[in-house]
């Protein structure tokens, strides 16, 4: 059983504290200004690491979908004028790494294609993320697996074989495997944490929850059945355009799991029955010896 792994300066694992990404995706749409107000409230919250979507447009729209007119805040445009004016450059993420640094905050992000993990290398990244849709795509997940960085991989809307083979390829030294409902929002009924637990025994692995479902007290159950790290969308408006925002967390909500989460893990304790010092006292003046 893998006990830990190290993110930037940071340890994940099941002794140490709630691993919490804010994953900004693409609900920045594609505004710098509004990348850093998404990045402020990561912080402020008190999150571990904020997390980005790269892709290349011309590489992940499907051919049939390229030439789709679709209306958008900014006018009517093709599918893949719309991708690309909403996907960041080098110029965008330099000024998000030097912002992230400034901050104190770890950024990484999920690599869509083969391309974009070489874009993500010229800023060396602590680690990988590996959505669910990119689960089943062999090249992506053995270029990723060649940077010998950890590695974060999504389960959602994935059947065991296919995340038997992906493990296969990616190896478990260096993985944390993620428990997740592909939806937007994601139905309660459909979470399935007990997942997380089986994930555990399973794999032997790091275990974590990626949730879209639009509340917050389904993740914090998550943590209590053992996930380590978690993650979720986060947005300034959840009536914002774009595909992720109603499944993503607004300021408070963000801050009562970073808040919530530190408690849980300090009142699980180690599982360990012991008398503590507080008790002493207790004992002394309400047990009767017989």
């Amino acid at each position: 059983m893998v006990k830990r792994i190290k993110i930037g300066n940071k340890f994940i694992g099941d002794s140490y504290p709630v691993f919490i990404t804010a994953e900004i995706g693409i609900n920045h749409n594609g505004d710098i200004n509004l990348c850093k107000k998404l990045i402020d409230m990561a912080v402020d919250a008190g999150c571990s690491a904020v997390k980005f979507q790269k892709r290349t447009p011309e590489l992940c729209v499907p051919e049939e979908q390229k030439n789709v007119i679709r209306e958008t805040p900014w006018g009517k445009m093709t599918y893949l004028d719309y991708k690309n004016k909403i996907e960041f450059g080098y110029k965008e993420y330099k000024e998000i790494d030097k912002y992230c640094k400034k901050k104190k905050i770890i950024w990484f992000a999920s690599p869509w294609d083969l391309p974009s993990v070489d874009f993500l290398e010229k800023f060396n990244v602590p680690c990988y993320k590996i959505s669910s849709a990119s689960l089943t795509d062999k090249k992506l997940l053995k270029r990723i697996k060649k940077t010998k960085k950890p590695i974060i991989l999504s389960s959602g809307m994935s059947t065991l074989k296919e995340i038997d083979e992906a493990i296969k390829i990616l190896g478990k030294k260096n993985l944390i495997l993620l428990h997740c409902n592909s939806s937007y929002p994601a139905k309660t009924e459909e979470l399935n944490l007990k997942v997380i637990p089986f994930f555990k025994k399973r794999f032997g692995c790091l275990v974590g929850y990626s949730g879209h479902e639009s509340g917050v007290y389904t993740t914090l159950y998550s943590i209590i059945l053992g996930a380590c790290f978690v993650e979720r969308h986060i947005t300034l408006d959840r009536a914002s355009w774009g595909t992720d925002q109603s499944a993503s967390l607004e300021k408070r909500g963000i801050e009562i799991i970073c808040n919530e989460a530190r408690l849980i893990k300090s009142a699980l304790g180690n599982g360990i029955k012991k008398v503590y010092d507080s008790e002493k006292l207790v004992l002394k003046k309400l047990r009767m010896n017989k």
